[in-house]
This record gives C-alpha cells, sequence and structure tokens, in this order.
C-alpha cells in the first residue's frame, strides 16, 4: 500500500507542466501550415467589358479609407494582363530577377552550400515569382505550406500559393472570407498563428503599376475592336446588283449570290441584272489605328521596363546600350526587394521553424560573367604571374592532371 502511495506521487510530481505539453504539441503540429486560404469562400470572377470610367471608379473604391475595396481594381488587372505586350514586359523583368544565381552566406562572408541548397527548389523559384508580382499588383500575400523532407532527408516547405487578392485587405492586415466583405470580419494575418506561415510583400496602400497601365491597355484594347470593325466594313468591296425583275424569287436569287461571292463563285442571273464592285477610298486606317495601339504599347514598355528598346525595335546601336543599362537598373532594384524580403521575413519565419538557415544572409551572385575567350585569357594571365592549384583546373575541365610538364630546353648553339 506505501510503495503503491510512494509510486502515484513519484508520477504525480514527475507528470509535465502545461508549457511541456504546449511545446510537445507545438512539436507535433508545429510543422502543419496554418492556411489562411481555407477561411475563404472562393466565387468565380465576372468577366465583363472595362472602360476608363469603369477604372476611375474602381480607383475611387480602392483608396477609400473607411472601407477600402480593391475587388473591382483587380478585376480591371487581371484583364489587363490579357494584353501580349504588357505579358511580354512583366515577362522580360522578371525573366532577368530568377535567372539569375543566388547564394546564401554566413556572418563571415562565405558562402553556406548546404543553406543554399535548401533553395534551389521549385517552392523558392515559385516565392520569388509571386514576391515580384507585388510591384504590379501592389501586394502580395504569401502562403506557405507544411515543412517536409525529401527522399534524400532535405527540409522544405510543400510548395507556396498566393491568398486571393480580392480577399486581402492590406490596409488593415486581415483576410476576408468574401470578396468586399467589412475589413473589422476579417482574420488578421499580421498577429497570431498565421504570422508564422504568411509572408506579406508590399507597402499597404500601393496599389501597384498596372494601375498606370491600365488605361492604355482599355485604349489598347478599344482600338483593335473598332479596327476589326473598320476591316469589316471597309475592307471588301460594297457589291452592288441592278436588276429590273420584279420576281421576288429571281430577286432573293440574286441577293443571296452577292452575300455568298467567293473565291469560286458562280451564279445563274436573269437578264438585264448588273453587279458592280465598288472601291473602299479610305487609307488613313494605319494611322488612326495602328499609330494608337503603337503609341499604347510604347507607354507599357515606358511604365514597366523605364524604356523601349529591350522589347521594341531600336534605331541604333548606341541608343539601344543606353536603354539596356536603364533596364539592368530596374532589375537591380528588383532584386534588392526580393532580397529583403528574404533576409527580413523569409529566413526568420525558416528558422522559427527548424531550418539550419540560423546567421544566414540571402545574396545574389553579382560576379562578373565572361565568354569562353575572355575566360581562356583570364587565366592564361593569372598562370603567367601566380601559382593556381590544378585542383581548379580538375574540377572545373574534368580532366586529370598527373603534374607540371617538363620544359626541354635546347643547348645554345654557337655558330663560327
Amino acid at each position: 500500500m506505501a510503495q503503491n502511495i510512494i509510486t502515484s506521487l513519484r508520477d504525480w510530481f514527475n507528470r509535465p507542466t502545461r508549457t511541456e505539453l504546449l511545446e510537445l504539441v507545438r512539436q507535433r503540429v508545429g510543422k502543419k501550415s496554418m492556411r489562411v486560404t481555407a477561411q475563404l469562400m472562393r466565387q468565380t470572377d465576372t468577366l465583363t467589358k472595362k472602360d476608363v470610367g469603369d477604372w476611375r471608379d474602381a480607383h475611387q473604391m480602392a483608396i477609400d479609407c473607411e472601407n477600402p475595396n480593391r475587388c473591382r481594381l483587380y478585376d480591371i488587372y487581371a484583364d489587363c494582363m490579357l494584353d501580349a505586350h504588357l505579358s511580354g514586359c512583366i515577362g522580360q523583368r522578371k525573366g532577368k530577377t530568377l535567372q539569375k544565381d543566388f547564394r546564401l552566406v554566413n556572418t563571415d562572408g562565405k558562402e553556406n552550400t548546404d543553406a543554399t541548397t535548401l533553395f534551389q527548389q521549385d517552392w523558392f523559384a515559385d516565392f520569388l515569382s509571386l514576391c515580384l508580382d507585388a510591384e504590379y499588383w501592389g501586394h502580395s500575400l504569401i502562403q506557405l505550406g507544411d515543412v517536409v523532407h525529401d527522399d534524400s532527408g532535405l527540409m522544405r516547405f510543400d510548395g507556396v500559393e498566393l491568398v486571393p487578392r480580392k480577399h486581402v485587405i492590406p490596409e488593415y492586415g486581415v483576410v476576408v472570407s468574401n470578396p468586399g466583405d467589412d475589413w473589422r470580419s476579417g482574420i488578421s494575418y499580421r498577429e497570431g498563428n498565421y504570422l508564422n506561415w504568411c509572408v506579406e510583400v508590399g507597402a499597404p496602400s500601393d496599389l501597384g503599376l498596372l494601375l498606370k497601365c491600365a488605361p492604355s491597355c482599355i485604349s489598347k484594347k478599344n482600338m483593335l475592336t473598332f479596327w476589326d470593325m473598320f476591316g469589316e466594313i471597309f475592307g471588301q468591296p460594297m457589291r452592288i446588283a441592278r436588276t429590273n425583275t420584279m420576281d421576288e424569287a429571281e430577286r432573293s436569287r440574286i441577293e443571296y449570290a452577292l452575300k455568298n461571292i467567293g473565291a469560286s463563285m458562280a451564279a445563274v442571273l436573269p437578264d438585264g441584272t448588273e453587279i458592280e464592285f465598288v472601291e473602299t477610298s479610305r487609307g488613313d486606317a494605319y494611322n488612326v489605328f495602328d499609330r494608337r495601339v503603337d503609341r499604347c504599347n510604347s507607354e507599357l514598355s515606358k511604365c514597366i521596363l523605364m524604356q523601349t528598346m529591350t522589347i521594341e525595335n531600336g534605331s541604333s546601336k548606341a541608343q539601344g546600350e543606353v536603354h539596356l543599362e536603364v533596364f539592368e537598373l530596374v532589375t537591380q532594384i528588383d532584386e534588392a526587394r526580393a532580397a529583403n524580403v528574404v533576409n527580413g521575413k523569409l529566413l526568420p519565419l525558416m528558422v522559427r521553424h527548424g531550418f539550419p538557415v540560423k546567421g544566414c544572409r540571402f545574396q545574389w551572385n553579382n560576379a562578373a560573367s565572361y565568354t569562353p575567350a575572355e575566360q581562356r585569357e583570364i587565366e592564361r594571365l593569372l598562370l603567367e604571374y601566380y601559382e593556381i592549384p590544378p585542383e581548379y583546373f580538375m574540377d572545373k575541365y574534368g580532366v586529370q592532371i598527373a603534374g607540371p610538364r617538363e620544359v626541354k630546353t635546347q643547348p645554345d648553339r654557337f655558330f663560327d
């Protein structure tokens, strides 16, 4: 009896505390993502024709201080993203950053190859792409997936996804269940458990570059529609038939023949019927429509790329080089903003989830790139003045080097 009491007392005093129980639960479920997207009621977007008046009204609704609503503005943005020229500009600007090499370095500035490997995965490429999209849409809320391990034991997130923008009210840091709901009924993603699984990119009040692009996209789409109408009306010569017959059947047959004139058209018409083709004399379609479309394209290029000649025709090599320098400056700004998000938000979050990246910093690899001919000339110059370990050439070119080659010198010859 006494032994049972002692055992019970030992179990009582050795039981885990409430803090220890919470920590145990956190360790067991802490790698499961708190998905804010699970709280949303997704709806199908309605495709309707947009004009500049709709853009102005949507802009006004988005900057409402009491109840900001970006839903209509995002509908216009989504319509603008169907523009081929705008898509090309954004793809060129994003692609310049996404194709660049990167690394993670320790506090001493040396690369941490293990940490770099953690980021050389699909989820991080998707994260960078969504991060860069914030420049155009104004804001992106990125939801991280569960923490998992691959077959080699490497930690990673099982994916990233964009929280639908219509449900996010960045001015107040909340997510609403239905688009257009009052922000007071939303769920905060800047505090609580969602803070550990969501990365916010962009300023809360920023409406993005698409706000400036929308008028040009709307005008361009309208002009293309009007051009199609012009081609339908004036693209083919007018067909006129003159006949003396009063028979309705004969007149119907003549009308049918006019409407179905084609490459191998043939018709049997009553006596006295004449058919005339009247060519249009209007020749200003190019100046009216095509020039306007070109101007819209150039405006979009200036807004997204800050120049035009890297995606449109250039006039000279010198001007092209100047425009290329401007484009390089724009992409450097994108790279700096993306690096700040990774270092300031993503890496601290990954440390909290147990990723071995504590003390690391994300850096773009800005080492100069050389052509093969330039690289060989540099190596030849270095070998002339410095001793370079054979391992460098063995690793780079995959050849086995046994040792330095003996240079045979010929004896001096004297001639009488």
